[in-house]
């Protein structure tokens, strides 16, 4: 028996070995890897999102750190509308992502392709849409990768995400770019990730703080379990469906006068359309109002809501409790693309920090104004989106001070893209679901397989 024992021991050491160093090689470039198989892994992730589709193409190296793909660290590619615009279509839906996966398959090496993932997650805009007919956007998506794609697929890769994976994976992708996975979890930052249909909060919290967590209303829970770079993190992220910023809009004029709103800039006399629906949006007589707009978006986002928990955020929802892993929070899409194009930020620098009583102080501003008069101080703003001007700015500044409760001159990092080595990788949630992906994959040496394959014929 001694042979056999100690083969085992040896297969056991070097497993935990290999899967300490797999652990460790997910960090920034130059570090550690794991040792042996020198291989790079590429990984392709759709974004089928409310406002338009995306794909993003990852390359790994040997070590897990990102590698370029060209001259850039990840290829980005989109298309608009997104899947939920062809509810009626399927086979349209799918057909839309073609010219996606074809310009994703062209920077893929022919001979990876056949063990390169490609991955669909949707997020609010399939959410939105119902079961019966997502399923079936989903279904034809299926096949097409299947059919028409030479990279790896599975029916089980192509889904609706749901809230909670959008935020965490936002919060991987964040704290992979920034260096922070592995370290203890007061050292990594939150996550604020404003999308068409949806909102997410995701934030690392302490062992008791955890072990303290209520379950959801529907029985779920706010928070999942990662082991990332060696440590261990109790992760609350949550989904609040139908606060996005377009559908937010929907629940902004649902909430005031059924004929004008206050939040709609002077001068417009129009509908809103959003999700199959119809809203009237028409200016009000005196035009849109800060204080009054404020008062229809508290209203909307039910801060007043019934909450069974201490600790609550808004629409009776548990906030996490806050805490050290919140202590420090980036904040992404829509709140980035508003504040650009108002000049809270500069539309050319990747990041900036702000605080939240800067949308106010440019809601302020913008509510004072006509549309033709916000037309010209906002060249930036599309036309579609300037007469929500006034509402989207108060509504994301009530979403961050009434909503998450955070102190209206708290210091918060806008971002759109991370500096990663020399270049510049976008803030999304893809990137972590490709973490995900290609850290699954094997990393056991051919030593450490030889004598694994010596040990198990042996029993």
């Amino acid at each position: 028996m001694e042979k056999p024992f100690f083969l085992s021991c040896m297969v056991l050491l070097l497993l935990f070995s290999c899967s300490s160093t797999g652990e460790a090689a997910l960090g920034r470039k130059g570090e550690p890897g794991v040792r042996g198989e020198t291989t790079e892994s590429y990984v392709v992730i759709f974004d089928a999102g409310s406002t338009g589709s995306r794909v993003h193409v990852y390359r790994f190296d040997e070590n897990l750190a990102l590698a370029n793909i060209g001259d850039d660290v990840e290829l980005f590619v989109q298309t608009k509308p997104g899947l939920s615009a062809y509810a009626d279509n399927p086979q349209e839906a799918a057909n839309s992502l073609i010219p996606l996966l074809t310009r994703a398959e062209s920077v893929v090496p022919e001979n990876l392709q056949p063990r390169t993932p490609v991955k669909l997650g949707a997020t609010a805009g399939l959410r939105l849409l119902g079961l019966e007919k997502s399923e079936q956007i989903l279904q034809a998506v299926r096949d097409l990768f299947h059919t028409k794609s030479s990279l790896q697929s599975n029916a089980k890769w192509v889904t609706v995400l749901e809230g909670s994976q959008e935020g965490s994976y936002l919060w991987i992708a964040m704290n992979y770019l920034l260096g922070y996975l592995g370290k203890e979890y007061p050292e990594t930052v939150g996550t604020i990730d404003l999308g068409g249909g949806s909102v997410q909060m995701a934030y690392a919290i302490s062992e008791v703080a955890a072990a303290n967590a209520p379950n959801t209303s529907n029985g779920g829970s706010y928070l999942t379990k990662q082991h990332l770079m060696g440590n261990n993190y109790n992760l609350y992220a949550y989904s609040y469906l139908n606060y996005g910023l377009l559908a937010g809009r929907a629940e902004v004029l649902k909430s005031g006068n059924p004929s004008f709103s206050y939040c709609t800039l002077a001068g417009y006399n129009g509908e809103y359309k959003y999700n199959g629906n119809v809203y009237h949006s028409s200016a009000a007589p005196s035009g849109s109002s800060y204080l009054k707009c404020r008062k229809n978006v508290v209203k909307a986002l039910k801060i007043d809501a019934d909450c069974e928990s201490k600790d609550c955020s808004f629409n009776g929802v548990w906030s996490g409790g806050g805490g050290a892993g919140q202590k420090k929070l980036y904040v992404a899409s829509f709140f980035y693309d508003k504040a650009s194009e108002v000049g809270i930020i500069n539309r050319e620098e990747p990041s900036g920090n702000v605080t939240p009583s800067d949308f106010a102080k440019a809601a302020r501003t913008v509510c004072k104004m006509s549309l033709e008069e916000a037309g010209a101080a906002y060249p930036k703003v599309g036309n579609v989106d300037l007469p929500y001007l006034c509402m989207d700015l108060v509504y994301e500044y009530t979403l961050l001070v009434d909503g998450f409760g955070l102190k209206p001159y708290k210091k918060i990092t806008l971002v759109t893209r991370v500096k990663y080595g020399e270049a510049y990788v976008g803030a999304a949630w893809p990137l972590g679901s490709a973490i995900e992906a290609v850290s699954s994959q094997p990393t056991i040496t051919p030593a450490v397989r030889e004598l694994y394959r010596i040990w198990s014929h042996k029993f």
